[in-house]
């Protein structure tokens, strides 16, 4: 596997008083744990709170962003961003390529029009080999990489005065 680049210095910073809210398709367990850990470690570095939200699986995760996302507003405690974590392994069927594709799709929309701050870590792999590496936050860290491209996200929306 390539070496991922990191974040800048600059995507260290503290954010205290930010919340994220982490939707975590926990369909596999050891796998969901790895990206969660990833994901909580960057956000405590950052001094960011943060609520978790468990789905079944990665389709789930949208649909569950946008309800808590909405419900969020109405209370008026808006999230400053989210992270989507999850993971997809090839089958046998054509099952992977929809749900690998129609959850990054939904994910993108909805960042897009709502322009949130969003961490895209619903892995999409070949085997569990290849998910263990890549959640592992000693090895890929795909859960911080994750979180860590929320909170640029969000440092550019607070940099450039956007709502």
């Amino acid at each position: 596997m390539a070496q991922p680049r990191r974040s800048l210095a600059s995507a260290e910073a503290s954010v205290k008083g930010a919340r994220f809210l982490i939707v975590e398709a926990r369909f596999y367990d050891t796998i969901g744990a790895m990206l969660l850990e990833g994901a909580q470690q960057a956000l405590t570095k950052a001094d960011a709170a943060y609520d978790l939200v468990n789905v079944p699986g990665a389709l789930e995760a949208p649909i569950a962003l946008a309800i808590a996302l909405d419900h969020a507003q109405e209370r008026n405690q808006p999230f400053a961003g989210a992270i989507a974590l999850g993971c997809v392994i090839r089958g046998e069927t054509y099952h992977f390529e929809i749900v690998a594709s129609e959850s990054a799709r939904a994910l993108m929309e909805l960042a897009v029009a709502r322009k949130l701050a969003l961490g895209n870590g619903i892995l999409t792999v070949e085997n569990e080999a290849q998910a263990l590496e890549r959640a592992s936050p000693n090895q890929g860290d795909k859960g911080g990489d994750a979180a860590r491209a929320a909170l640029s996200l969000y440092r550019l929306k607070l940099e450039i005065g956007a709502h």
